[in-house]
């Protein structure tokens, strides 16, 4: 009975490790887009966090992609056939990118195709997320807290993969990107991408052993159920709040990213060893929650990440000063730590809040529940973005004038502590309040 379990959780395991992976790996290709944009189309910073932004809309899409998960099935999966949409899109924009001549590439074509990876990426996401969703609910055993130490497991399972797939994303970009050009990285991701869909293509739904719905009837009811679920105070309240903890920090990546390319002539491998240094402590992050943190209350946990994010903030205001650099510390050390780290640290937040809001889903909605969070989130880095283009435009700091810089850290790093104040929305104890529920 137990080897016949383990064989019944091994094809999932490996359809998410590879989706998560993929999706770790995608800044890969990202990086190559920033810097095509900046040498190939010429943008200015403003210009470039605008297109990175924008290119996220189809992430905000992601309820209804979800309500579509559940409630539409495909040759009677739900799952796995959007997984391999999803991949089909992705294959699809970044092979003609990197086929198309540069010289008829227009930054609006360009657009148009960073929009349908994002689409494609988001469906699969979607799925991703379901699938894991409805088997960490799944009993392990006959205790409940077994039960819900697998969900954990399973969230730090597909968060080690997606950081894997950053380090090694963000490794071999910072090698490659000064031997070869972006349209061969886009190539090589396309490809990439191919596998995962002929991969995916060879698993059956049905191995991976997903509960059964027992009332699906369509996408009109799956929207009513998805909006009971939203008006729960339980749900409603922590959603809402992790959302505006992102949405009203001003996000300066642009400007940040120009400050160092252009005035601190740092080289594109040193970005890349940042972003690996960063992936690398997103991959120990999971690691230290699954074996320590799980039991700390999601209020706790969430609220210590989010001042540490404003210490390094303040840290940012020092480098920008040269108070580093004065000390002897080398901007490229720097940027590979502490910078790196600042990046990922955002992204910490979501791996407990993802264990939380998992343990709340009720069966049937996981898809869409699990959806409008990331939509939520995706919505929110978008308002982050176009926040940190006005607070930029505003204090007037341009691709060649950064004498403003730390002001702007400095309101970005108090808009970052504010969201602290209402941090009484997030849940101080999931687990006890489960159990009143259920006693």
């Amino acid at each position: 009975m137990v080897s016949s379990d383990r064989n019944n959780e091994n094809p999932t395991r490996t359809i998410l490790g590879i989706g998560f992976f993929v999706q770790g790996f995608r800044c890969f290709p990202w990086m190559a887009v920033n810097f095509f944009l900046k040498d190939g189309l010429n943008v200015d910073p403003s210009t470039l966090q605008l297109l990175q932004n924008s290119a996220n809309l189809p992430m905000v899409a992601k309820p209804f992609y979800g309500v579509v998960s559940d409630a539409v099935y495909i040759s009677g999966q739900h799952r796995i056939p959007y997984i391999a949409i999803g991949a089909l899109l992705q294959v699809v924009s970044w092979l003609a990118v990197a086929t198309l001549s540069p010289s008829s590439m227009s930054i609006y074509t360009f657009s148009l195709f960073l929009l349908l990876s994002n689409l494609g990426a988001s469906i699969a996401e979607v799925a991703n997320d379901a699938i894991v969703a409805e088997v960490g609910k799944q009993p392990t055993s006959s205790s409940k807290s077994s039960q819900s130490s697998s969900s954990g497991e399973l969230q730090a399972y597909v968060w080690m993969a997606s950081s894997a797939g950053g380090v090694l994303g963000n490794l071999l970009g910072g090698i490659v990107i000064d031997r070869t050009s972006p349209q061969t990285m886009f190539l090589f991701f396309g490809l990439l991408l191919a596998l995962q869909f002929f991969i995916t293509l060879t698993v059956r739904e049905s191995s991976l052993n997903l509960p059964k719905s027992t009332a699906n009837a369509g996408i009109i009811k799956q929207l009513s159920e998805l909006a009971v679920v939203l008006k729960k105070p339980e749900i409603a309240y922590p959603i809402a709040w992790f959302a505006a903890s992102y949405a009203i920090i001003p996000a300066l990546t642009g400007t940040m990213f120009f400050y160092q390319i252009e005035h601190l002539k740092i080289d594109s491998s040193v970005l890349g060893l940042s972003k690996v240094f960063g992936q690398a402590a997103m991959l120990l992050w999971s690691i230290i929650y699954n074996s320590h943190l799980k039991s700390v209350p999601p209020r706790k946990l969430i609220s210590a990440i989010q001042v540490l994010m404003a210490v390094l903030m303040i840290s940012d205001v020092l480098f920008v000063k040269g108070f580093y650099r004065n000390m002897g510390v080398p901007d490229s050390l720097y940027v590979v730590i502490f910078s790196g780290f600042l990046e990922v640290l955002f992204f910490f937040k979501i791996l407990p809040f993802s264990v939380l809001i998992a343990q709340y889903c009720p069966p049937g909605c996981e898809g869409s529940l699990m959806a409008f969070v990331m939509s939520a989130i995706a919505l929110a880095f978008i308002a982050s973005g176009y926040f940190g283009v006005a607070l930029a435009s505003y204090i007037g700091v341009t691709g060649n004038n950064f004498s403003r810089f730390p002001v702007g850290l400095l309101i970005q790093a108090v808009c970052t502590v504010l969201p602290i104040y209402w941090s009484s929305c997030i849940p101080d104890d999931v687990k006890s309040k489960s159990r009143r529920k259920k006693e």
